[in-house]
């Protein structure tokens, strides 16, 4: 850290000159800018926060911050998972959340032209009534759309229609040195050089900062309707799934959740929504899938067709959400789970592992057995239609740092499980800070310093949100 330099007077005069009114320093930073939705990564106040509204000024601070070779840790919302924008080495948070304006629909091209701070909540509803589908869905609907791009969220509609990357046409980037370059272009088709827009999704601002997307859309579905299917056991709830997918019936969303998440989901929401027994056997297990299509009567021929491969694998038994309020139901309780989780939790950690789907039982049992071993609780659910799994140890109880200790252990054989059965440490949250190590173990020192070379060439100075992905501090 001690090749950093601090903040002085005259960096923050020339940053104010920049960037006029939206300079925060000392007792007037909000304690917010110091940690993100999963603070067990740890906290750190920042010397100065920077609120820009425009490309030239986030241009301009990272050039003046470049120069004095002081940190910068860009930040959306702050909903991430990972510790990506804790500004662990203080120096500057450059927050583009003011950044929010949908600037342009080209509907004959289908793209959306926003500033990175839009949030994902407001594009879907401004699309819809435009017509529009914009089909990334992640779970957290006020996240802004450059940290969704920096992460390659994916979220509950990614079995159907892939994840963020699949989306991104093209960018405005201010790069470490503070210089602007465009990457990608309005177009479906590209072998046009190595792809340096596919190179910036997913690296969690740690190459340069996201100010404008140009994001694909389709045309909304004219309907949707959502089953929940009711299982006594995982295994059977879980083994439904590549058989779904056989069947050529392309559910929009495919989420798997047992009982005792649900439980905690309804009653943080004060309202009962899944049966718990069918004809005097106990579900222990559900899976939630939308379809949606051109019309209801194709819908219907889907949900027949549905119900008999559910049927068939075990399901005891199928409800069909079809009206507004059964489907908002349904989901607010897959929804809320994070929020349940929170409210009810003071020592919390999480990774979201993905793994092949026919081992999605086989994994989940794998951390039900090891979890026995730690003092902590252990809750999963998931996306069941691409294998991405969200695993949060919970405590009330435990002393900190042995709740970290204990953790670390889990951790360890949960992501070495998870590359065992060919799968991956993380399907959309990120590396960020928490999830390093774990990273190196599983990709080997030479991905790592490709990696590292990659950072070097993008940030010479090093000074782009340090101590993330694959740059050890």
């Amino acid at each position: 850290m001690s090749q950093y330099e601090k903040v002085t007077p005259e960096l923050i005069q020339a940053l104010q000159a920049a960037v006029p009114g939206r300079v925060s320093v000392d007792g007037d930073i909000n304690d917010d800018f110091s940690h993100d939705e999963m603070p067990i990564y740890g906290k750190a106040m920042p010397e100065v926060v920077v609120e820009a509204v425009s490309t030239e000024e986030v241009a301009a601070v990272m050039k003046l911050c470049n120069e004095h070779h002081v940190p910068v840790t860009p930040r959306g919302a702050g909903t991430g998972l990972t510790g990506g924008a804790v500004p662990v080495c203080g120096g500057v948070v450059l927050s583009i959340t003011k950044m929010n304006k949908i600037l342009s629909y080209d509907t004959d091209n289908m793209v959306v032209r926003v500033q990175a701070g839009v949030l994902l909540n407001d594009l879907a509803e401004d699309a819809a009534k435009k017509g529009f589908l914009y089909p990334p869905d992640p779970g957290e609907k006020f996240a802004t759309l450059g940290g969704n791009v920096s992460t390659n969220a994916g979220g509950m509609r990614a079995v159907k229609y892939g994840t963020t990357r699949d989306y991104v046409r093209a960018m405005t980037v201010v790069l470490p040195t503070g210089e602007i370059v465009n990457m990608g272009a309005s177009v479906s088709k590209t072998s046009s050089g190595y792809s340096l827009l596919n190179l910036m999704i997913g690296s969690e601002g740690t190459l340069g900062i996201i100010t404008e997307l140009t994001l694909k859309l389709i045309p909304a579905p004219k309907a949707v309707i959502s089953l929940v299917a009711l299982y006594e056991n995982l295994e059977d709830c879980i083994a439904t799934v590549p058989k779904m997918m056989k069947a050529n019936l392309h559910p929009q969303a495919l989420e798997f959740m047992e009982r005792e998440i649900v439980r905690l989901s309804e009653s943080y929401l004060g309202k009962s929504t899944f049966p718990q027994t069918f004809e005097g056997s106990d579900v222990n297990a559900y899976l939630l899938i939308t379809f949606d299509g051109d019309s209801e009567e194709q819908l219907d021929e889907m949900i027949e067709q549905a119900s008999e491969v559910l049927l068939e694998a075990g399901a005891l038994d199928i409800l069909v959400a079809d009206t507004p309020q059964l489907k908002k139901d349904a989901w607010a309780a897959r929804s809320t789970f994070l929020e349940a989780i929170e409210a009810n939790t003071k020592l919390l950690d999480e990774s979201d592992v993905v793994v092949p789907v026919n081992e999605i039982a086989h994994y989940v049992n794998f951390i039900n057995e090891i979890a026995k071993d730690y003092d902590f609780e252990v809750k999963s659910f998931g996306h069941a239609g691409d294998g991405n799994l969200h695993i949060y140890n919970c405590s009330n109880d435990m002393d900190p740092e042995e709740f970290k200790r204990q953790v670390a252990a889990f951790m360890k054989r949960a992501y070495g499980k998870a590359t065992e059965l060919g799968g991956l440490i993380s399907g959309e949250h990120g590396i960020g800070r928490g999830k390093m190590e774990y990273l190196a173990e599983m990709v080997g020192p030479v991905n790592m310093r490709l990696m590292e070379g990659i950072k070097h060439t993008f940030d010479p100075n090093m000074i782009l949100n340090p101590g993330k992905v694959c740059y050890t501090l």
